[in-house]
């Protein structure tokens, strides 16, 4: 039985997000002088535990599957046929540019101001911020409405304004999908092209993590660009730790 584009765009990034999770997990065993934070430090200083960060993410992917399926859906019943051929690809290559910078630029704003905003910090985005140690698959844990707002209108802002195929943001949310799990991942691979391609890597945001760095480094999850354009950027340095490992170290006060 073929399987439509729509139901693959909503049963792909669980898919990804748990297959990707799972590697990056094997490399955390083996590649120790890579981690920005020893074994152990997450359940030393989260205050949330695994099992609940694996049921938060579960809530997180059933909404978001409903509401891409939604989308695709609505949108393939309300355009002509010719709109979901497939286009060349330095049109998909536009198409993907575009839908990095909308869905980079809606991310930078719900973001800072769900940090500035008192209420909306202490009652939704602090869910997140229970890891202050992150790790790869607490990267989509948080309050469902902040999933909402910020991932999941988003996403379809980007799909919608930049005017994908519905296969093509298979690819695209995929990909962010992957980026996304790198920047939690606490792992500074040198060889990793996520990290060599982006300055926006799981240093730059594991800054933001940090209880000095909670109002910088807000971008997400591609470019670095509106931090350094508005004044939010925290410089910092990776060093080696002392008994192994790597140690981040934030360059001006908070």
């Amino acid at each position: 039985m073929e399987i439509s584009e729509e139901m693959l765009s909503t049963l792909v990034p669980p898919v990804v997000y748990w297959v990707v999770s799972g590697i990056y997990g094997l490399l955390a065993i083996y590649l120790n002088k890579y981690r920005l934070h020893p074994k152990g430090d997450a359940e030393k200083n989260n205050s949330v535990s695994r099992t609940t960060v694996i049921q938060g993410v579960l809530i997180q992917q059933a909404m978001q599957m409903v509401v891409v399926y939604m989308a695709t859906k609505s949108r393939a019943k309300e355009g002509l046929a010719a709109k979901e051929q497939q286009p060349s690809l330095p049109v998909m290559a536009v198409q993907w540019v575009i839908a990095m910078i909308v869905l980079d630029t809606w991310q930078y704003f719900t973001h800072r101001y769900i940090h500035i905003n008192r209420f909306l910090y202490k009652h939704i985005h602090a869910v997140h911020h229970a890891q202050i140690v992150p790790y790869v698959y607490g990267a989509l844990y948080g309050h469902p409405l902040e999933s909402l707002i910020v991932d999941i209108i988003g996403g379809t802002l980007a799909y919608l304004i930049s005017g994908m195929t519905t296969r093509t943001s298979i690819y695209f949310f995929s990909f962010s999908l992957i980026k996304t799990l790198d920047l939690h991942s606490g792992l500074c691979i040198p060889w990793n092209p996520l990290q060599t391609f982006f300055f926006n890597d799981c240093a730059f945001h594991d800054t933001h993590h940090q209880l000095k760095g909670h109002r910088y480094n807000f971008s997400q999850p591609f470019f670095i660009s509106w931090d350094k354009i508005l004044g939010t950027y925290m410089p910092y340095t990776v060093e080696k730790r002392t008994g192994g490992g790597l140690e981040l170290k934030l360059l001006k006060d908070a």
